[in-house]
């Protein structure tokens, strides 16, 4: 948890009539709020893309042109698993069996990425604690940039909002090689406490890493050479991490998004909005009625209804959000969203190129 527990302002109409209108919308729309025949027809085409795609790089590329297509192509299926698969399980979304949900998340194991840590990072700290730095670990790539105005600014942040898209390139491989193990051994993400995997979740984890390194390293060294094999783990994750990382970043870190400053010190931090509002006042949607976007993303370019509804599951998310934005602009809530993929990327860049400005200093 937080080092500061912080907690939100009280229950508003606002929430309320929210939790009424889209309850009635479940209860009528004639679909169940979790999916699993939408979401096991879903898994299945990306599970057999991501199949073919691994099977063309590892078994049957003989040419440099040829591999790197299947690269691409087997991370953005991989991509598309994540957005989809294990983290609509780890919400809770993507079936109404709590098991399916658990086994079904374990695909962020496959992926090299722990769903255990997962969990703690982003459902409990990301969601719980939206853009609140020092809290939010989604919000914090160390000194490699600044993302928010509370964040310490350095000289050669001048140039983030260029060089910070390479380096997202790197966000598998440091889940992979750096992160996990780092929060697992130290019991800590960020400034966050969270509890060590024990008994079964910690054979999970083990278990996952295993898995992980075998399909993705093992079983390609018995077929190629170390230096290919290396070359097209690394192509392949650069393109998963950037793949991931810029949705994720759209949604947050954007000039529309609000940031909470972090706690100053207070035995209780209390913030201003309730819980809902902070999620509509820091969270944007894009390219909302683009449906393939939808299909791919898991309804993520759907952010504001992902934060308030994460146990629904993602199809209801375009009928949603038409009931989220009446009722927030009855209740004066300022309702964000770009209009595009492009104009979400646009702004996210506009942001890190503000952000790697210094602070003003405000005469005493």
């Amino acid at each position: 948890m937080p080092p500061v527990p912080i907690r939100f302002n009280v229950r508003t109409d606002f929430r309320k009539e929210l939790q009424a209108r889209v309850n009635a919308y479940l209860d009528g729309c004639g679909r169940p709020v979790r999916a699993p025949f939408a979401m096991y027809r879903k898994s299945f085409i990306l599970l057999v893309w991501m199949a073919a795609s691994y099977t063309g790089l590892v078994f049957f590329s003989t040419v440099w042109w040829e591999a790197l297509a299947f690269s691409v192509s087997l991370a953005l299926s991989v991509a598309g698993i994540g957005f989809n698969i294990p983290h609509d399980a780890g919400h809770g979304s993507y079936s109404r069996s709590a098991v399916i949900n658990r086994v079904m998340a374990f695909f962020f194991d496959l992926m090299g990425a722990s769903s255990y840590v997962w969990h703690h990072k982003h459902n409990v700290l990301h969601h719980g604690f939206t853009n609140i730095p020092g809290v939010d670990d989604d919000i914090n790539v160390g000194v490699f940039g600044r993302l928010a105005p509370q964040q310490k600014h350095y000289a050669f942040h001048r140039a983030q909002h260029y060089y910070l898209w390479v380096l997202y390139g790197m966000t598998t491989l440091k889940w992979q090689w750096v992160d996990d193990y780092m929060n697992v051994a130290t019991g800590r993400i960020g400034q966050a406490e969270i509890e060590r995997p024990k008994g079964f979740e910690l054979a999970l984890f083990i278990l996952g890493k295993l898995a992980w390194g075998s399909l993705f390293l093992a079983i390609p060294l018995v077929l190629h050479p170390v230096l290919t094999v290396l070359i097209w783990y690394l192509v392949t994750n650069l393109v998963l991490g950037v793949v991931i990382a810029v949705v994720f970043q759209m949604a947050h870190t954007v000039e529309e998004a609000d940031f909470v400053p972090p706690p100053p010190g207070a035995p209780v931090e209390r913030v201003a909005n309730e819980w809902a509002a902070h999620q509509v006042a820091t969270t944007v949607d894009f390219a909302r009625g683009n449906r393939l976007w939808t299909w791919y993303l898991g309804g993520l370019n759907y952010q504001i209804e992902h934060h308030l509804f994460p146990s629904v599951s993602h199809i209801h998310y375009p009928d949603i959000a038409p009931i989220v934005q009446e009722v927030c602009g009855k209740h004066g809530l300022e309702y964000n969203f770009h209009p595009t993929l492009r104009a979400a990327i646009a702004s996210h860049f506009r942001w890190l190129r503000e952000m790697s400005r210094p602070p003003a200093i405000i005469p005493a």
